[in-house]
C-alpha cells in the first residue's frame, strides 16, 4: 500500500498518469493502459472505484475558452434573498450561458453578493446581453448584481502528488 490512505500502487500511478488530463483520442483510457501495461477495462474500473470512494472528485471536461473564441469571461455576482437561493442557483446553473454557478456567503455591507455564476461571451457586450437574461430570468430576486470580468488566464490544476 501506499502512503495515501486506500490507495494501491497502481492506484497511484494511474493518477499520477492522468492528472495532468487524458489524451484527446477516441479512447483515452486506452493510452493511460498502454503506458501502465495494464487493460483499458482496468484502467476505467479503477478510475471509477476511486470516484466512488471519493479519492478522485470528478473526471470531466476543462475547456480553454480562449482557444474556443470566447475572449470576455465575466463572474457575473448576484444578491438574492437567501430563502431563494436554492431555486434561483438551479435555475441560473441551467443556463447554456453559464459555466459554474455556486453560493459564497455575503460579507455585508461592502459585499452583498451571495451568487456567483460564470458566463464566458465572445466580447463584453455578449456578455452584458447575457447577465441581463440573467437579471430578467430573476426578476424581484434580484436584488443588485455586478460582473467581474478577467484580466488573465489562470492554470487550473487540482491537486498533484
Amino acid at each position: 500500500m501506499s502512503h495515501v490512505t486506500g490507495l494501491d500502487e497502481l492506484d497511484r500511478r494511474i493518477i499520477e498518469a492522468t492528472q495532468e488530463g487524458l489524451d484527446f483520442t477516441a479512447q483515452p483510457y486506452m493510452a493511460v493502459a498502454e503506458v501502465l501495461g495494464v487493460s483499458a477495462q482496468m484502467v476505467m474500473d479503477r478510475m471509477k472505484a476511486m470516484l466512488d470512494r471519493g479519492v478522485i472528485r470528478r473526471i470531466g471536461v476543462i475547456p480553454n475558452h480562449y482557444a474556443l473564441g470566447y475572449r470576455s469571461n465575466g463572474m457575473s455576482v448576484w444578491q438574492v434573498p437567501d430563502a431563494h437561493l436554492r431555486e434561483v442557483g438551479r435555475l441560473v446553473g441551467a443556463l447554456d450561458s453559464v459555466s459554474h454557478c455556486y453560493h459564497r456567503p455575503p460579507h455585508p455591507p461592502d459585499w452583498p453578493y451571495n451568487l456567483f455564476a460564470m458566463v464566458h461571451g465572445r466580447s463584453r457586450e455578449a456578455v452584458e446581453a447575457q447577465v441581463a437574461q440573467i437579471a430578467e430570468l430573476l426578476g424581484d430576486w434580484n436584488l443588485g448584481h455586478e460582473v467581474l470580468y478577467s484580466r488573465r488566464i489562470l492554470k487550473k490544476t487540482g491537486l498533484r502528488i
